[in-house]
């Protein structure tokens, strides 16, 4: 079984509008990117930047998770990292994940 890493904290991208943290597996580095749009879905409206971040710790192992998942499955963007979905988290809900 691969082992992935989520080293450092995760920080806010103005200029994405997004939550950024790293991940790694074996020599593969690259980023997450988890869209403002995806925590408007978590908490029912449009939340500031610092809301995400918050949202981001409390679901941090969902997050994880379908970043796992999307790696596993060479879900790659165009610049090798990792842009989660709406749908990734429809996924994750659909799935009975205990964190949601």
């Amino acid at each position: 079984m691969p082992i992935f890493s989520f080293p450092g904290e995760p920080r806010w991208e103005e200029a994405q509008d997004c939550v950024v943290f790293a991940v790694e597996l074996g020599e593969y580095r690259g980023e997450v990117f988890v869209p403002r749009r995806l925590f408007h879905d978590l908490l029912g409206r449009r939340p500031t930047p610092e809301q995400c971040v918050e949202l981001f710790h409390i679901h941090r192992v969902v997050f994880e998770r379908i970043s796992e998942a999307k790696l596993r499955a060479r879900e790659l963007a165009p610049d090798a990292n990792l842009h989660l979905t709406t749908r990734d988290l429809r996924r994750a809900r659909a799935s009975g994940s205990p964190e949601f």
